[in-house]
């Protein structure tokens, strides 16, 4: 129905990497969330009336929240869409993060409120009443939220949307949930063992733990998560794939939101070529980088001495000392300033997260493994850290 509907009402559909297209389809599909789930509030809390279950009755105000939730994700995603301004240059697209954090909120507290009902249907048990009726409209109610689950996953994925995964998990933690209500209905009218207190209890116990996977999956980009191994291979293979580029470092991802990517990066060129060709060559990539990846892109040019004997002289030998200290680090920008007394070298070094020596450490050991064979060489030393 989904699909249908984006091909009916959203032009270009397929272009979902353009923000106007991202945001109709958050609204789209928040509209029919919150279609579906009303429905689904009525029909249970009709079913609750009848049998007296409090748990029925919870599943129901749980839908009447993933509403709640469905208007979030809408608003999110049309307050996400709206164009830079002098206050916000790059767009407002975590806004759409901000949305599946609250939607996680949201199914946080209801899952609270859920355990709260429960403790006291177990401690204050009422007779439940059973009917075909409610049967029917809780089995409608599962098939329909394996579909809204089902529809938000794709989307989710397809967008690389934060909040529609958010809602993707409410609509699976509903399924389960609905499932637990109705097993327990049933064994409640088949064998007159009265679980709907704790199977509420399980439900609501499953609905936190969803809500805490959800903020969890939201709140990591909102404080600047590493970008994905794939997307930095792809800048990696884009760059490097032209000839003049000898090799890339210092690559910064800044995520402002799905479909809002800067990423800057410093690429190694030939320091005896050509500075305005290969200037030309650096703004080429530029635009290649915006035409493939959907991403504004900043390349400061750093020239290499390859033809220098001495240079690259020192540089494998400072490239063994490393090794010799961890196969983990490497480095870049290597470069000589000689004098009449010393020669200085001069480097970034890359080590890896979670390195077990510190970064003051880490420079003493190299210059001191360096004045152990060239008392001459001072190292002048900058640490870095790997992207990924």
């Amino acid at each position: 129905m989904v699909t249908l509907l984006a091909k009916l009402f959203i032009k270009n559909f397929n272009d979902v990497k353009n923000p106007s297209v991202r945001q109709a389809y958050g609204i789209l599909c928040g509209a029919v969330g919150i279609f579906l789930n009303l429905c689904l509030f009525a029909g249970k809390f009709l079913a609750g009336t009848v049998s007296n279950s409090i748990a029925i009755t919870a599943d129901a105000f749980n839908n009447l929240s993933d509403a709640g939730s469905s208007i979030i994700t809408l608003i999110g995603f049309k307050m996400a869409g709206q164009k830079p301004d002098p206050t916000h240059p790059f767009g407002h697209g975590r806004i759409e993060y901000i949305a599946g954090l609250l939607v996680s909120l949201v199914i946080l507290l209801m899952g609270a409120e859920l355990l709260k009902s429960s403790v006291t249907k177990i401690l204050h048990p009422g007779e439940l009443a059973f009917s075909p009726m409610v049967i029917v409209i809780l089995m409608t109610s599962i098939l329909v939220k394996c579909y809204m689950f089902l529809y938000n996953r794709h989307l989710g994925r397809k967008l690389d949307s934060a909040a529609m995964t958010a809602t993707a998990t409410d609509s699976l933690s509903d399924t389960i949930a609905t499932s637990a209500v109705l097993a327990a209905t049933l064994i409640a009218h088949f064998t007159n063992v009265n679980i709907d207190g704790w199977c509420g209890i399980l439900v609501g116990l499953f609905i936190c733990y969803a809500g805490y996977s959800a903020a969890r999956d939201t709140i990591s980009p909102l404080l600047g998560q590493a970008p994905d191994k794939e997307f930095v291979t792809q800048i990696n293979d884009i760059v490097t794939a032209h000839s003049e580029i000898l090799g890339i470092h210092d690559l910064i991802v800044h995520n402002y939101g799905p479909g809002r990517i800067l990423i800057s990066l410093h690429a190694e060129v030939p320091a005896e070529g050509n500075f305005l060709a290969l200037h030309d060559k650096i703004d080429t990539i530029e635009h290649e980088l915006r035409n493939v990846l959907n991403c504004h892109a900043v390349i400061h040019m750093d020239p290499v001495c390859t033809k220098d004997e001495e240079t690259s002289r020192l540089k494998n030998l400072v490239k063994g000392y490393l090794k010799e200290i961890s196969e983990t680090i490497s480095m870049h920008d290597f470069r000589i300033v000689a004098g009449p007394t010393h020669t200085n070298l001069i480097f970034d070094v890359v080590t890896p997260y979670g390195f077990p020596v510190s970064d003051s450490e880490l420079v003493k050991k190299i210059q001191d493994r360096i004045q152990r064979d060239n008392p001459n060489y001072f190292a002048v030393i900058e640490v870095d850290k790997q992207m990924v």
